[in-house]
């Protein structure tokens, strides 16, 4: 099995970031700005090339992808990113709960710092935007959070419970998974998979739309590359 971690494109609340530096006024649940949209596409163009000249062990990808799964976390950045990797490989789009970014669906409060949990987006208002994305049924009208932001603990914990369903639906089998997650989830999968503590103090950066490869072999699991970006032009590098 082939896993392959992008991280979503460019949300509001990254360029606001990266423009002052800090996270007063975040989205809750942000959209993608322009630059992130014309990522994404870029990234569905990319996954959706070929080349039948490719070695047989291809560790780079030179032969194309060959996606045959496709998962979202319900985050609405990248449920966008996705969608545009869904049209171009003309494949089916799952969520998958347990891919959206640490804490959740809050809000920052201005003068305590408090993190507060928000509802996140209803099932309705999720199937009226992605017809086409499979919705889980667990999902219930008062939104998909709806609870406190997450705590480091939990947070470990659902990146476990990710590794061992991932390995239970597609370990063993020759399918090759693309999910698109986040930045924070990103680290604190790696951290299960290489059976570090998950709060460690260390932290692997990942840029807007990057691809990292794992391969899940019966003698162990490699890391193949990590966020690559050939796909991008300089000027949308974020």
């Amino acid at each position: 099995m082939q896993l392959y971690f992008i991280r979503h494109a460019q949300s509001a609340n990254n360029q606001r970031y990266e423009e002052t530096g800090s996270w007063d006024g975040r989205d809750c649940d942000p959209e993608l700005t322009e630059r992130g949209h014309q990522q994404a596409q870029r990234l569905a163009e990319h996954l959706a090339c070929t080349n039948g000249a490719a070695p047989s062990r291809d560790f780079i990808n030179r032969g194309g992808f060959g996606l045959t799964h496709l998962y979202s976390s319900l985050m609405v950045r990248a449920l966008d990113t996705a969608s545009y990797v869904a049209a171009a490989l003309n494949l089916p789009l799952l969520v998958w709960e347990d891919l959206h970014e640490v804490g959740g669906i809050f809000i920052i409060d201005s003068e305590t710092g408090a993190h507060i949990g928000q509802p996140g987006k209803c099932p309705a208002e999720l199937a009226a935007r992605f017809p086409h994305v499979e919705l889980p049924l667990t999902l219930t009208e008062s939104g998909w959070w709806n609870r406190s932001h997450e705590s480091v603990d939990l947070q470990a914990r659902r990146a476990r419970r990710f590794v061992y369903d991932l390995l239970e639906r597609h370990g063993g089998s020759d399918d090759r998974v693309a999910v698109v997650s986040h930045g924070g989830f990103y680290n604190f999968m790696l951290a299960e998979l290489l059976g570090w503590q998950a709060d460690n103090g260390f932290w692997f950066s990942l840029n807007n739309t990057g691809i990292t490869r794992f391969n899940f072999e019966p003698e162990g699991m490699g890391l193949a590359y990590a966020n690559r970006l050939e796909h991008l032009p300089a000027e949308l590098i974020t």
